[in-house]
Protein backbone atom coordinates (compact mmCIF):
# COMPACT_ATOMS: atom_id res chain seq x y z
CA UNK A 1 0.00 0.00 0.00
CA UNK A 2 1.12 3.55 -0.69
CA UNK A 3 0.59 4.50 2.78
CA UNK A 4 3.20 1.99 4.50
CA UNK A 5 6.16 3.39 6.42
CA UNK A 6 4.22 6.86 6.06
CA UNK A 7 2.62 8.83 9.21
CA UNK A 8 -1.42 8.55 7.96
CA UNK A 9 -3.44 11.59 8.08
CA UNK A 10 -7.51 10.41 8.84
CA UNK A 11 -10.49 11.39 10.17
CA UNK A 12 -11.47 10.17 13.61
CA UNK A 13 -13.75 10.79 15.97
CA UNK A 14 -12.11 12.95 18.69
CA UNK A 15 -13.52 13.33 23.06
CA UNK A 16 -11.63 16.35 23.88
CA UNK A 17 -12.82 16.16 26.85
CA UNK A 18 -15.77 14.96 29.52
CA UNK A 19 -19.58 15.31 29.06
CA UNK A 20 -19.13 17.00 25.52
CA UNK A 21 -19.76 16.10 21.90
CA UNK A 22 -17.23 14.11 19.69
CA UNK A 23 -15.53 16.26 16.99
CA UNK A 24 -14.99 14.79 13.80
CA UNK A 25 -10.86 15.87 13.69
CA UNK A 26 -8.21 14.92 11.27
CA UNK A 27 -5.62 13.00 13.26
CA UNK A 28 -2.24 11.77 12.46
CA UNK A 29 -1.87 7.79 12.57
CA UNK A 30 2.07 7.05 13.41
CA UNK A 31 3.53 3.67 11.54
CA UNK A 32 3.65 0.72 13.58
CA UNK A 33 6.32 -0.04 15.99
CA UNK A 34 7.95 -3.22 17.32
CA UNK A 35 5.33 -6.00 17.82
CA UNK A 36 2.23 -3.47 16.07
CA UNK A 37 0.18 -3.37 13.86
CA UNK A 38 -1.43 -0.86 11.63
CA UNK A 39 -5.04 -1.53 10.95
CA UNK A 40 -7.71 -0.18 8.24
CA UNK A 41 -10.91 0.41 10.40
CA UNK A 42 -14.14 -0.59 8.17
CA UNK A 43 -16.64 -0.85 10.49
CA UNK A 44 -17.40 -0.31 14.29
CA UNK A 45 -19.88 -0.32 17.09
CA UNK A 46 -21.21 1.90 19.59
CA UNK A 47 -21.13 0.29 23.15
CA UNK A 48 -22.24 1.10 26.50
CA UNK A 49 -18.16 1.41 27.75
CA UNK A 50 -17.80 4.44 25.57
CA UNK A 51 -20.08 6.10 26.99
CA UNK A 52 -19.49 4.95 30.19
CA UNK A 53 -16.03 6.47 30.05
CA UNK A 54 -17.50 9.81 28.35
CA UNK A 55 -20.67 10.53 30.71
CA UNK A 56 -19.64 8.40 33.79
CA UNK A 57 -16.19 7.43 34.41
CA UNK A 58 -14.88 10.89 33.72
CA UNK A 59 -11.16 10.43 34.58
CA UNK A 60 -9.51 13.62 34.33
CA UNK A 61 -6.55 12.02 32.78
CA UNK A 62 -8.57 9.88 30.27
CA UNK A 63 -8.92 12.63 27.97
CA UNK A 64 -8.51 13.80 24.76
CA UNK A 65 -9.22 10.24 23.75
CA UNK A 66 -10.42 8.49 20.33
CA UNK A 67 -13.61 6.31 21.69
CA UNK A 68 -14.30 2.78 20.15
CA UNK A 69 -13.49 -1.00 20.96
CA UNK A 70 -15.98 -2.85 18.89
CA UNK A 71 -14.45 -2.85 15.18
CA UNK A 72 -13.31 -4.89 12.35
CA UNK A 73 -11.07 -4.24 9.49
CA UNK A 74 -7.96 -4.91 7.70
CA UNK A 75 -4.28 -4.63 8.32
CA UNK A 76 -2.63 -1.98 6.49
CA UNK A 77 1.16 -2.71 7.87
CA UNK A 78 3.33 -4.24 10.38
CA UNK A 79 6.07 -3.40 12.45
CA UNK A 80 9.28 -5.04 13.24
CA UNK A 81 8.57 -8.20 15.07
CA UNK A 82 5.24 -9.13 13.56
CA UNK A 83 5.04 -12.11 12.29
CA UNK A 84 1.38 -13.28 13.10
CA UNK A 85 -0.27 -10.94 10.61
CA UNK A 86 0.18 -9.68 6.69
CA UNK A 87 -1.05 -6.74 4.68
CA UNK A 88 -4.62 -7.74 3.79
CA UNK A 89 -5.72 -9.84 7.11
CA UNK A 90 -9.18 -9.78 7.92
CA UNK A 91 -8.78 -8.66 12.01
CA UNK A 92 -10.55 -7.78 14.94
CA UNK A 93 -9.08 -5.64 18.11
CA UNK A 94 -8.84 -6.83 21.52
CA UNK A 95 -9.13 -4.94 24.30
CA UNK A 96 -8.29 -7.41 26.27
CA UNK A 97 -4.61 -8.91 25.35
CA UNK A 98 -3.29 -12.34 25.04
CA UNK A 99 -0.12 -12.62 24.85
CA UNK A 100 0.13 -16.14 25.68
CA UNK A 101 3.27 -16.09 27.78
CA UNK A 102 2.04 -14.58 31.29
CA UNK A 103 0.69 -16.71 34.22
CA UNK A 104 -2.95 -16.00 32.99
CA UNK A 105 -2.55 -16.37 29.57
CA UNK A 106 -0.78 -20.10 30.26
CA UNK A 107 -4.10 -20.48 32.59
CA UNK A 108 -7.03 -21.91 31.59
CA UNK A 109 -8.72 -20.51 34.19
CA UNK A 110 -9.17 -16.91 32.81
CA UNK A 111 -8.78 -15.00 29.85
CA UNK A 112 -7.16 -12.01 31.82
CA UNK A 113 -3.43 -11.10 30.95
CA UNK A 114 -0.74 -9.11 32.66
CA UNK A 115 0.09 -7.45 29.27
CA UNK A 116 -1.67 -4.88 27.77
CA UNK A 117 -3.33 -0.84 28.29
CA UNK A 118 -5.03 -2.37 31.91
CA UNK A 119 -2.04 -2.95 33.51
CA UNK A 120 -2.61 -0.68 36.14
CA UNK A 121 -4.58 1.96 34.39
CA UNK A 122 -7.98 0.13 34.31
CA UNK A 123 -9.64 3.53 36.07
CA UNK A 124 -8.07 5.72 32.81
CA UNK A 125 -9.10 3.34 30.06
CA UNK A 126 -5.99 3.89 28.21
CA UNK A 127 -2.19 3.25 27.90
CA UNK A 128 -0.32 6.12 28.14
CA UNK A 129 1.32 5.23 25.19
CA UNK A 130 -0.28 5.89 21.83
CA UNK A 131 0.21 6.72 18.16
CA UNK A 132 -2.36 9.30 17.55
CA UNK A 133 -1.91 13.12 17.54
CA UNK A 134 -4.23 15.96 16.19
CA UNK A 135 -3.48 19.39 16.55
CA UNK A 136 0.08 18.52 18.04
CA UNK A 137 -1.66 16.96 20.78
CA UNK A 138 -0.89 13.57 21.93
CA UNK A 139 -4.61 11.50 21.38
CA UNK A 140 -5.34 8.75 24.31
CA UNK A 141 -6.71 5.41 22.48
CA UNK A 142 -9.36 3.90 24.36
CA UNK A 143 -8.81 0.49 25.80
CA UNK A 144 -5.68 0.00 23.45
CA UNK A 145 -8.10 0.11 20.13
CA UNK A 146 -9.67 3.12 19.37
CA UNK A 147 -12.02 2.25 16.65
CA UNK A 148 -13.99 5.55 16.01
CA UNK A 149 -10.89 6.47 13.54
CA UNK A 150 -10.41 5.60 10.01
CA UNK A 151 -7.02 4.02 10.75
CA UNK A 152 -5.66 2.89 14.54
CA UNK A 153 -2.35 1.39 15.83
CA UNK A 154 -2.40 -2.51 17.79
CA UNK A 155 -0.12 -4.32 19.61
CA UNK A 156 -0.35 -7.74 17.68
CA UNK A 157 -1.10 -9.63 21.20
CA UNK A 158 -4.76 -7.42 21.79
CA UNK A 159 -5.83 -8.70 17.54
CA UNK A 160 -7.40 -11.90 16.46
CA UNK A 161 -7.25 -12.79 12.68
CA UNK A 162 -10.25 -14.02 11.20
CA UNK A 163 -12.09 -15.85 8.46
CA UNK A 164 -11.01 -14.21 4.78
CA UNK A 165 -15.06 -14.32 4.32
CA UNK A 166 -15.94 -12.79 7.50
CA UNK A 167 -18.29 -9.62 6.74
CA UNK A 168 -16.26 -6.62 8.58
CA UNK A 169 -19.83 -4.90 9.23
CA UNK A 170 -21.26 -7.99 11.10
CA UNK A 171 -18.42 -9.56 13.45
CA UNK A 172 -17.23 -6.21 14.40
CA UNK A 173 -19.88 -6.65 17.17
CA UNK A 174 -17.44 -9.91 18.22
CA UNK A 175 -15.33 -7.28 19.52
CA UNK A 176 -17.79 -6.71 22.26
CA UNK A 177 -20.78 -6.89 22.72
CA UNK A 178 -21.76 -10.73 21.87
CA UNK A 179 -18.48 -12.44 22.98
CA UNK A 180 -19.07 -10.45 26.25
CA UNK A 181 -23.07 -12.02 26.94
CA UNK A 182 -22.79 -15.18 25.17
CA UNK A 183 -19.44 -15.85 27.02
CA UNK A 184 -20.81 -14.52 30.34
CA UNK A 185 -23.42 -17.23 29.93
CA UNK A 186 -21.71 -20.22 28.60
CA UNK A 187 -18.10 -19.76 29.73
CA UNK A 188 -18.38 -18.19 33.24
CA UNK A 189 -21.87 -19.13 34.33
CA UNK A 190 -21.72 -21.84 32.73
CA UNK A 191 -25.31 -22.65 32.29
CA UNK A 192 -27.18 -26.17 32.24
CA UNK A 193 -29.12 -27.35 30.11
CA UNK A 194 -33.03 -27.89 31.72
CA UNK A 195 -32.53 -24.44 33.87
CA UNK A 196 -33.57 -21.51 34.70
CA UNK A 197 -32.11 -17.61 34.05
CA UNK A 198 -32.41 -14.61 34.49
CA UNK A 199 -30.93 -11.79 32.37
CA UNK A 200 -31.18 -8.11 33.46
CA UNK A 201 -30.64 -5.53 31.02
CA UNK A 202 -31.53 -6.01 27.47
CA UNK A 203 -28.96 -4.28 25.59
CA UNK A 204 -26.93 -5.73 23.22
CA UNK A 205 -25.12 -7.46 25.69
CA UNK A 206 -28.04 -8.72 27.63
CA UNK A 207 -29.63 -10.07 24.79
CA UNK A 208 -26.02 -12.06 23.60
CA UNK A 209 -26.15 -13.44 27.59
CA UNK A 210 -30.20 -14.66 26.34
CA UNK A 211 -29.05 -16.04 23.18
CA UNK A 212 -25.63 -17.65 25.62
CA UNK A 213 -28.78 -19.30 27.68
CA UNK A 214 -30.53 -20.73 24.94
CA UNK A 215 -27.41 -21.69 23.21
CA UNK A 216 -26.56 -23.63 26.64
CA UNK A 217 -30.17 -25.68 26.30
CA UNK A 218 -31.88 -23.66 29.52
CA UNK A 219 -35.44 -23.85 29.44
CA UNK A 220 -37.05 -20.88 31.16
CA UNK A 221 -34.88 -17.47 30.15
CA UNK A 222 -36.68 -14.59 32.15
CA UNK A 223 -35.73 -11.49 30.13
CA UNK A 224 -36.14 -8.49 32.62
CA UNK A 225 -35.54 -4.75 31.35
CA UNK A 226 -38.21 -1.50 32.11
CA UNK A 227 -38.44 -0.94 28.32
CA UNK A 228 -40.84 -3.49 27.36
CA UNK A 229 -40.09 -2.56 23.65
CA UNK A 230 -37.29 -4.19 24.24
CA UNK A 231 -39.40 -7.78 24.59
CA UNK A 232 -40.04 -8.75 21.04
CA UNK A 233 -36.10 -8.54 20.31
CA UNK A 234 -35.53 -10.40 23.52
CA UNK A 235 -38.10 -13.11 22.15
CA UNK A 236 -35.59 -13.74 18.58
CA UNK A 237 -32.66 -14.91 21.19
CA UNK A 238 -34.64 -17.41 23.03
CA UNK A 239 -36.31 -15.51 25.87
CA UNK A 240 -39.63 -17.18 27.07
CA UNK A 241 -40.81 -14.70 29.99
CA UNK A 242 -40.77 -11.01 30.39
CA UNK A 243 -40.50 -8.62 33.46
CA UNK A 244 -40.80 -4.95 33.40
CA UNK A 245 -39.96 -3.98 36.91
CA UNK A 246 -41.65 -0.83 36.54
CA UNK A 247 -45.33 -2.82 36.54
CA UNK A 248 -44.44 -4.45 40.16
CA UNK A 249 -44.79 -3.10 43.89
CA UNK A 250 -42.17 -5.45 45.26
CA UNK A 251 -38.68 -6.00 44.31
CA UNK A 252 -37.82 -7.65 41.74
CA UNK A 253 -36.04 -10.47 43.26
CA UNK A 254 -39.16 -11.04 44.95
CA UNK A 255 -41.22 -11.45 42.41
CA UNK A 256 -38.74 -14.43 40.19
CA UNK A 257 -39.06 -15.93 43.66
CA UNK A 258 -42.30 -16.55 43.36
CA UNK A 259 -42.15 -17.12 39.83
CA UNK A 260 -39.58 -20.27 39.89
CA UNK A 261 -40.22 -21.43 43.31
CA UNK A 262 -37.66 -19.94 45.19
CA UNK A 263 -35.22 -18.72 42.70
CA UNK A 264 -33.22 -18.86 39.57
CA UNK A 265 -30.48 -21.11 38.52
CA UNK A 266 -28.59 -18.71 36.89
CA UNK A 267 -28.82 -14.96 36.76
CA UNK A 268 -26.74 -12.37 34.70
CA UNK A 269 -26.54 -8.82 35.39
CA UNK A 270 -26.03 -6.61 32.06
CA UNK A 271 -26.89 -3.17 32.53
CA UNK A 272 -23.59 -2.16 34.97
CA UNK A 273 -25.52 -0.81 37.74
CA UNK A 274 -24.68 -2.22 41.53
CA UNK A 275 -28.47 -2.36 42.53
CA UNK A 276 -29.21 -4.18 40.09
CA UNK A 277 -25.64 -6.36 40.23
CA UNK A 278 -27.64 -7.25 44.35
CA UNK A 279 -31.38 -7.87 43.03
CA UNK A 280 -29.81 -10.08 40.13
CA UNK A 281 -27.70 -12.34 43.42
CA UNK A 282 -30.60 -12.04 45.21
CA UNK A 283 -32.93 -13.69 42.44
CA UNK A 284 -30.92 -17.01 42.90
CA UNK A 285 -32.21 -19.30 44.51
CA UNK A 286 -30.20 -20.72 47.87
CA UNK A 287 -28.14 -23.54 47.88
CA UNK A 288 -26.89 -23.64 44.25
CA UNK A 289 -27.61 -20.55 42.47
CA UNK A 290 -25.18 -18.83 40.13
CA UNK A 291 -25.01 -14.74 39.34
CA UNK A 292 -22.88 -13.01 37.11
CA UNK A 293 -21.63 -9.34 36.45
CA UNK A 294 -21.16 -8.41 33.55
CA UNK A 295 -22.12 -4.68 33.18
CA UNK A 296 -19.15 -2.74 33.10
CA UNK A 297 -19.05 -0.07 36.01
CA UNK A 298 -16.06 0.88 38.79
CA UNK A 299 -18.44 3.91 40.08
CA UNK A 300 -19.83 2.45 43.40
CA UNK A 301 -19.24 -0.50 46.04
CA UNK A 302 -21.22 -3.39 45.73
CA UNK A 303 -23.14 -4.81 48.69
CA UNK A 304 -25.79 -7.42 49.88
CA UNK A 305 -26.34 -9.53 53.17
CA UNK A 306 -24.29 -12.14 54.11
CA UNK A 307 -26.65 -14.68 54.08
CA UNK A 308 -26.97 -14.36 50.98
CA UNK A 309 -23.94 -16.15 49.86
CA UNK A 310 -23.79 -18.16 53.22
CA UNK A 311 -26.78 -19.64 51.95
CA UNK A 312 -24.76 -21.60 48.86
CA UNK A 313 -24.98 -18.80 45.98
CA UNK A 314 -22.01 -17.96 44.31
CA UNK A 315 -21.73 -14.24 42.69
CA UNK A 316 -19.09 -13.87 40.33
CA UNK A 317 -17.82 -11.70 37.41
CA UNK A 318 -17.42 -11.83 33.81
CA UNK A 319 -14.95 -9.62 31.61
CA UNK A 320 -15.42 -10.45 27.96
CA UNK A 321 -17.43 -13.21 28.08
CA UNK A 322 -14.59 -14.98 29.63
CA UNK A 323 -13.02 -15.53 25.99
CA UNK A 324 -9.10 -15.58 25.43
CA UNK A 325 -9.78 -13.22 22.68
CA UNK A 326 -7.54 -14.52 20.55
CA UNK A 327 -8.71 -17.90 20.59
CA UNK A 328 -11.93 -17.33 21.21
CA UNK A 329 -12.77 -14.65 18.42
CA UNK A 330 -11.90 -16.41 15.24
CA UNK A 331 -14.12 -19.29 17.00
CA UNK A 332 -17.02 -17.32 17.16
CA UNK A 333 -16.66 -15.87 13.81
CA UNK A 334 -16.72 -19.16 12.04
CA UNK A 335 -19.65 -19.73 14.63
CA UNK A 336 -21.60 -17.14 12.65
CA UNK A 337 -20.65 -18.38 9.43
CA UNK A 338 -21.96 -21.34 10.17
CA UNK A 339 -25.24 -20.10 11.24
CA UNK A 340 -24.81 -20.94 15.34
CA UNK A 341 -24.92 -17.89 16.52
CA UNK A 342 -26.60 -14.57 15.29
CA UNK A 343 -25.09 -11.11 14.46
CA UNK A 344 -27.62 -9.06 11.71
CA UNK A 345 -30.21 -8.87 14.39
CA UNK A 346 -28.47 -7.08 16.97
CA UNK A 347 -27.83 -4.38 14.28
CA UNK A 348 -30.70 -1.98 14.25
CA UNK A 349 -28.86 1.22 12.54
CA UNK A 350 -26.00 1.69 10.57
CA UNK A 351 -24.43 5.28 10.06
CA UNK A 352 -21.74 6.97 8.90
CA UNK A 353 -18.68 7.96 11.28
CA UNK A 354 -19.99 11.55 11.03
CA UNK A 355 -23.06 10.66 12.29
CA UNK A 356 -21.30 9.43 15.84
CA UNK A 357 -23.18 11.65 18.05
CA UNK A 358 -26.45 10.95 16.60
CA UNK A 359 -25.64 7.27 17.77
CA UNK A 360 -24.73 7.85 20.59
CA UNK A 361 -28.01 9.75 21.83
CA UNK A 362 -30.05 6.85 20.55
CA UNK A 363 -27.82 4.09 22.79
CA UNK A 364 -28.42 7.09 25.74
CA UNK A 365 -32.28 7.03 25.59
CA UNK A 366 -32.64 3.07 24.76
CA UNK A 367 -33.20 3.42 20.77
CA UNK A 368 -31.21 1.19 19.65
CA UNK A 369 -29.75 -2.31 20.00
CA UNK A 370 -26.23 -1.68 18.02
CA UNK A 371 -25.51 0.89 15.78
CA UNK A 372 -22.72 -0.12 13.32
CA UNK A 373 -20.42 3.02 12.29
CA UNK A 374 -19.07 2.76 8.74
CA UNK A 375 -15.49 4.00 8.28
CA UNK A 376 -14.81 2.88 4.81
Amino acid sequence: MATVGKVIRCKAAVAWEANKPLVIEEIEVDVPHTNEIRIKIFATGVCHTDLYHLFEGKHKDGFPVVLGHEGAGIVESVGPGVTEFLPGDKVIPLFISQCGECRFCQSPKTNQCEKGWANGRHDVMSSADTRFTCKGQKVLQFVGTSTFSEYTVVNQIAVAKVDPSAPLHKVCLLGCCVCTGFGAAVNTAKVEPGSTCAVFGLGAVGLAAVMGCHTAGAKRIIAIDVNPDKFEKAKVFGATDFLNPNDHSEPISQVLSKMTNGGVDFSLECVGNVGVMRNALESCIKGWGVSVLVGWTDMHDIATRPIQLIAGRTWKGSLFGGFKGKDGVPQMVMAYLDKKVKLDEFITHNMPLESVNDAIELMKHGKCIRTILTLE
